[in-house]
């Protein structure tokens, strides 16, 4: 494996040994050790800058199912290196930062970083695999490590709550996007994403195109928060404020950014694709904003901004997809969507970052994180008020801040969209701008509100659970790096123009560029007076004046009715779900074996011999049969007289009897049939469990009388009578139907040569089957363990008692 491959799993080699390290060196805080993984790998992945700024790609392949098509292949292009510096970079800065707000005395730390190296892991293997079944794995495995990072303080109900909703939603997205991976796969003939993107032309005709769409917009949507799938995340905030920084705002959540950004070169160009990519992201990006608002805890409200600057992101993505319908040459406008996106994906990383930051060491340091609470913290915390100045002004866009280059891009993109000739926007194309300058000022708002409610205003110390102080420099480091990014790309903001924000634009629309062009990069503060710089003077102007006068219309949240949330339809859903289920599991878990056993046969006849009979299946053909000895006569009548008797005896001992009778006989059909080892199997397997029926029944109180006979009943008898025939049949079809070759031959000639056994039965258990052999031996071991753990735990309550 190439190094490549060592650095996707470098994390889940760091998790085995967290454990150990938590618990032989409990005197050093287990972060420590866990730094060293994303600092390295940040480094690592540095090093691919220059290479990809000159459009080199670098590609690793290991072979792992490569008859279905499956390898694991790794390739940095500029996309996936601008996505694994986040990833490392981001995890660096908030390990050091949980190595200061999570306690070593108090905490689980041993869950907390084997969660995190798990979750760092899986999403490097999502951006940087070629393999879309890779791809998929790495992605349910983000769903799993984030379940346990946001129910890391289980003992909450709420931390329960939020990670159950994430997890539900997420993995449902996650399996509809691996249905539209295996349509891709139907039209293509291959999971390569790169051989997918060379195969465009041919899938967007195909009549697949428009369900694999939808189905790949599923997973995107839910992993990114797109409204109506975001109600998980504000849950998800219950997650210790280190995981909220990492996964909400600069990794997790941008993985369906990362994948609509991926599979743009496939979709892009489509009407389908760029209203419901531009169309749901600019609904989020108000209803974000909007709805953030009205939240009083510092974190909700940093979640909905989430929602809303996902929702941009997601917004611009699809109308720089309507770039393919242009020369760019000619008016490179309109890839200034697609420039606008990636740029704000990397300013959004630094400035939501560092307001997570933020707001947990507010919360670490007060004790509570309700902005009616707090307030006149700047004199008690003055570099984190200043830090917070620098998240909230550049989250609000204004100058002379990252996060306003990037606002004024996001103005250019939607007042260019709105002059489309294409996809109906000449009607419609005007709801962007509006709804993205309407948004703006809510955005405007609920920054301010952050800033000013937290740390100006009256001090209310009698409502705090501490008093206020400044953090410890280890935790204001972090932040402190990323507010200083924010600084320095907007007044630097070409010192990423060529090296990564051009390289990803390269990987979103390649179709644009002939070989060795490049996409023209130029991003500086000021434009002149234009619409941009006029829409943002009105956000301050309007923001402002709505800011001031919050109390008086604030009640204006409460007109909505409660009934009519997402969540309540969501805990509506689950609550009718699970009454359904009950009542469902109620009415045929009787508790009666007999009942149990009608359905599993009763189904098993309807469904196989239904479909045997519809597909004529029942083929009965006598040519290849041996002739019927007399012993075999013989060993048959003998069954069937031990099976009736077992049906019609009156003592347990002779029903035994019967049925050891039965299994006796068989061994000696494999006998006569000369499979010695097959017979020995038997004998064995019968002996035991005969003795165990009669240790078993020895044990169990004597009956007053012997066994009444069994009365007839009509369902026992046509079941019975099915199954019966029915196996009878498909035995017979099985014999006298020959779809492949035989392959027994293979292995009479295979078992010497290849394995070196004589045996060919062994060979074929132990060798050709091996995994198969050994993942018997593997539930055979799981419930020996699970059989033991039980009586431990009865005996242990018996002591107890």
């Amino acid at each position: 494996m190439s190094l490549l491959h060592w650095a996707i799993l470098a994390p889940f080699i760091m998790a085995i040994f967290i454990p150990f390290l938590y618990k032989y060196f409990r005197q050093i805080h287990t972060g420590w050790f866990v730094l060293a993984v994303p600092v390295v790998l940040f480094i690592y992945f540095v090093q691919f800058i220059a290479g990809n700024s000159r459009g080199e790609t670098v590609i690793n392949s290991v072979q792992w199912i490569p008859s279905l098509g499956i390898d694991f292949t790794v390739y940095v292009d500029g996309l996936g290196l601008l996505f694994a510096l986040l990833i490392s970079g981001i995890g660096s800065l908030v390990v050091l930062y949980s190595i200061y707000y999570l306690s070593n005395k108090t905490e689980a730390l041993n869950n907390f970083y084997v969660y995190l190296l798990l979750f760092m892991g899986a999403m490097l293997g999502v951006v940087l695999s070629d393999n879309l079944i890779v791809l998929y794995v790495f992605w349910e495995f983000t769903s799993l490590s984030s379940f346990l990072l946001i129910a890391y303080w289980y003992q909450r109900e709420k931390s329960r709550y939020g990670a159950l909703k994430s997890m539900l939603i997420t993995v449902f997205g996650g399996f509809s996007m691996f249905a539209g991976f295996i349509l891709l796969f139907i039209i293509t003939g291959t999971f390569s994403i790169r051989e997918i993107i060379g195969q465009a032309d041919i899938i967007a005709t195909d009549v697949l195109f428009i369900p694999a769409l939808l189905l790949v917009l599923l997973g995107a949507f839910t992993k990114s928060a797109q409204f109506p799938f975001h109600i998980w995340l504000p849950d998800a905030m219950e997650a210790p404020t280190p995981v909220s920084a990492y996964l909400h705002s600069a990794t997790m959540v941008k993985a369906g950014i990362y994948l609509v950004a991926r599979l743009s070169p496939v979709f892009a160009g489509a009407m389908e694709w760029f209203w419901l990519i531009a169309g749901f992201g600019i609904v989020t990006l108000f209803w974000g904003s909007f709805t953030a608002v009205k939240q009083t805890d510092l974190k909700a409200i940093l979640a909905f901004s989430t929602i809303s600057q996902l929702g941009l992101i997601m917004c611009l993505l699809g109308l720089g997809s309507a770039a393919l319908h242009y020369d760019f040459l000619d008016d490179n406008i309109y890839i200034a969507a697609t420039l606008a996106a990636i740029f704000h994906l990397i300013n959004h990383a630094t400035f939501k970052g560092s307001l997570f930051m933020v707001v947990g060491i507010v919360d670490h340091e007060t004790g509570t994180r309700d902005i009616r609470k707090l307030g006149g913290l700047m004199s008690f915390m003055p570099i984190t008020f200043t830090l917070a100045i620098i998240g909230t002004f550049s989250m609000a866009g204004l100058p002379p801040f990252n996060g306003f280059l990037s606002k004024e891009m996001f103005f250019t993109g939607v007042i260019r969209a709105a002059q489309m000739d294409i996809f109906n926007m000449e009607t419609w194309g005007m709801l962007f701008p509006v709804l993205a300058w309407i948004a703006s000022i809510f955005t405007f708002i609920y920054s301010m509100m952050i800033v000013f409610k937290t740390f100006t205003g009256k001090y209310q110390p009698e409502k705090l659970d501490k008093k206020p102080h400044e953090a410890p420099i280890g935790m204001l480091i972090p932040p402190i790096v990323l507010a200083s990014l924010v600084v320095i790309f907007g007044f630097f903001p070409n010192l990423l123009s060529y090296s990564l924000i051009e390289p990803a634009m390269a990987s979103i629309l390649p179709n644009l560029l002939e070989p060795g062009e490049k996409f023209y990069v130029n991003i500086y503060m000021w434009h002149g007076i234009n619409t941009e710089l006029l829409m943002t003077i009105g956000v301050i102007a309007i923001g402002s004046l709505l800011f001031l006068t919050l109390r008086k219309w604030s009640g204006f949240y409460n007109i909505f009715p409660k009934k009519l949330a997402l969540n309540h339809f969501y805990d509506q859903g689950l609550v009718s779900m699970e009454r359904g289920s009950n009542k469902l599991t109620n009415a045929y878990m009787t508790g009666s074996i007999r009942n149990y056993l009608v359905y599993i046969f009763a189904f098993f006849i309807i469904i196989l011999g239904g479909a045997l009979f519809t597909l004529n299946a029942f083929v009965i053909n006598t040519n290849d049969l041996a002739p019927i000895g007399i012993y075999e006569a013989i060993l048959s009548l003998v069954m069937v007289i031990g099976t009736v008797t077992i049906l019609f005896a009156k003592s347990r001992l002779t029903a035994i009897i019967s049925l050891g009778a039965v299994g006796y006989t068989l061994a000696l059909f494999f006998v006569i049939f000369r499979a010695p080892d097959l017979a020995l199997t038997q004998l064995v397997i019968e002996t035991v469990s005969v003795a165990l029926f009669l240790l078993c029944f020895y044990h169990l109180p004597k009956l007053k009388k012997e066994i009444s006979a069994v009365r007839f009943r009509l369902t026992n008898a046509v079941i019975s009578l099915g199954v019966g025939t029915l196996v009878t049949l498909i035995a017979i079809s099985a014999h006298s139907t020959r779809l492949f070759e035989s392959i027994s031959n293979y292995f009479v000639e295979a078992s010497y040569a290849e394995a070196g056994g004589k045996n060919m039965v062994n060979v074929i258990l132990v060798d050709f089957r091996g995994f198969d052999t050994m993942l018997e031996v593997l539930v055979l071991g799981i419930a020996a363990l699970g059989i033991f753990a039980m009586i431990k735990l009865r005996l242990a309550g018996r002591n107890e008692g």
